[in-house]
């Protein structure tokens, strides 16, 4: 399975997941600058790419992506991405440190845009579903 592959089937699962009807709410809002209390935080750029992390939105960690710059034996680097915690790694590479750096930096940005414009349809197709309802009278 591809990587797209599998971005595509983690945000069909988020989708799902927020389905009119189905959609709870977190008890306490995320926003950037506040990390989940169950997510691990970001973590900060390293002065050496090893272990460069970032996290993908999502409102379970079993379907949240993660990417990891690891350096290889070859002394190059690799990015790890998973989906949930327990998945086997999509590898990519071998790049150099910044450039892992830079493709986390951009799958993360590509994953949040992606799921922002999911919420936003998503959150669309239930008012009009709203709507239709009270126009019939299903109060």
């Amino acid at each position: 399975m591809s990587a797209i592959d599998a971005t595509k089937n983690a945000l069909a699962t988020i989708a799902s997941i927020l389905e009119p009807g189905s959609h709870r709410e977190p008890e306490h809002p995320v926003t950037d600058q506040q990390p989940a209390a169950n997510e691990p935080p970001l973590v900060p750029e390293p002065a050496d790419a090893d272990g460069y992390t970032k996290f993908g939105p999502g409102p379970m960690a079993a379907i949240r992506f993660k990417w990891t710059v690891q350096r290889g034996e070859d002394g190059e680097y690799y990015v790890h991405e998973t989906i949930g915690e327990h998945s086997a790694p999509v590898v990519s590479g071998p790049m150099t440190g910044e450039a892992a750096v830079r493709f986390v930096d951009d799958r993360e940005s590509e994953a949040r845009q992606r799921f922002e414009a999911l919420r936003t349809e998503i959150a669309g197709r239930a008012a009009v579903a709203e709507l239709m309802r009270n126009d019939r009278g299903d109060v």
